[in-house]
């Protein structure tokens, strides 16, 4: 049976060249990178090139980049480092955010340790930005927190904007970039964020590292989130994932490299899927602004069909029809919790299906043929 994958925004599959560049760190430099002898020097270098690589990438310097276990330690090393570094008293975030920001400082605030505040948001997950001025300006010491492609509905956050108000009312700036990292690009030179992330499996590299970008402040370095050690310059404890380390900066330099290419490639297939879906099922709708290539990430499109009897089954429809796709989020799309992403959204319908399709760099225009075929099947005489 054909099988097709279009949930991109999970994971991606390992590119090649990637595993190649891994394979010598897996094999025959197998020495501890904190280790002084010659074994140990080959791999400390082979760590301190992917970083070099990394932060020229991002036009930062290498020693703002550390490496993590990926997107969710890196969120949480921000958010739990600022706030305790810093004396953080009020953090701003919005009910769209991950669940790695979004529990975090829900966790936080029910401890008593800050007060919380979510951003307003319209009915198509915009965020308002009147608002978001509103809470910086009657609560100084604040951390804001907003991620700059939502991984369910695709929105795009105005980072420039967001930049000068966090500047202009002295605010900290995080933002989880797992998204758009590899997809677009990032100076550091010119966006005002304190903090933004990176997961490797995002953009066509390994699972189980991502990275942490930290603007020199003058209010200091912010305290590791994992102690036990002087690795990364004493800010994270632990023997470094040295492969995944090489195979992080790899993949990261493929995708700046080809990032034209493969952009142009993924929007003509969302914008495929787009008009085929408009075409073969009536009443389909988008959630968000995933539709508009615009405003969007050009990797996701979240599709909303008309309530019927296998709206709750949906995935597993696909599932058997040989599509791997999401409901929601990529790190609970086997859960049976509805997404928290979509439930935020004003005026949503409970019993219209939901799918959110996620494209990467190895799809291709017959995958979306076939996709869009099994689920207008799907749909035939049920509604």
């Amino acid at each position: 049976m054909q099988r097709v994958y279009f949930d991109n925004a999970a994971t991606t599959r390992l590119d090649p060249v990637v595993l190649e560049a891994m394979l010598p760190l897996m094999q025959e430099n197998f020495g501890n990178p904190s280790s002084i002898h010659g074994h140990g020097r080959v791999v400390r270098s082979a760590i301190e090139k992917a970083r070099k690589t990394v932060a020229g990438l991002l036009n930062a310097a290498p020693a703002e980049i550390f490496f993590t276990s990926g997107g969710t330690e890196a969120d949480n090393t921000a958010i739990l480092g600022s706030i305790d570094t810093y004396g953080i008293t009020h953090a701003i975030t919005s009910p769209l955010e991950h669940h790695a920001v979004l529990h975090t400082l829900e966790y936080l605030a029910k401890s008593g340790k800050i007060k919380l505040s979510l951003v307003a948001i319209d009915e198509a997950g915009r965020l308002d930005y009147d608002h978001l001025e509103t809470l910086l300006k009657t609560n100084p010491n604040s951390l804001v927190s907003l991620m700059h492609g939502n991984n369910e509905i695709g929105n795009l956050l105005d980072m420039s904007r967001v930049g000068d108000l966090c500047q202009e009312y002295g605010a900290i700036w995080h933002s989880d970039t797992v998204q758009t990292m590899g997809h677009y690009r990032h100076d550091l030179q010119t966006l005002k964020a304190d903090f933004i992330v990176g997961a490797a499996h995002k953009f066509h590299g390994p699972k189980g590292v991502g990275f942490l970008y930290t603007r020199p402040t003058e209010r200091g370095s912010i305290h590791p989130f994992i102690h036990g050690g002087a690795q990364e310059r004493n800010r994270r404890g632990g023997t470094e994932n040295v492969y995944g380390i090489v195979g992080l900066a790899k993949a990261l330099e493929i995708a700046y490299a080809e990032m034209a290419e493969h952009r142009a490639h993924i929007e003509g297939l969302k914008q495929r899927m787009i008009d085929q879906l408009r075409a073969q099922i009536d009443d389909v709708q988008f959630n968000g602004l995933s539709a508009d290539l615009d405003q969007s990430l050009y990797t996701v499109l979240s599709v909303s069909l008309p309530p019927s009897d296998i709206s709750d089954m949906l995935l597993f429809n696909l599932d058997i029809a040989g599509i791997s796709a999401s409901g929601g989020s990529a790190c609970s799309s086997g859960s049976e919790v509805g997404s928290h992403v979509l439930g935020a959204l004003p005026g949503l319908d409970p019993n219209r299906g939901n799918i959110r399709f996620s494209f990467g760099k190895y799809n291709t225009a017959d995958e979306v043929d076939f996709a869009v075929a099994k689920v207008a099947e799907l749909y035939v005489g049920v509604a």
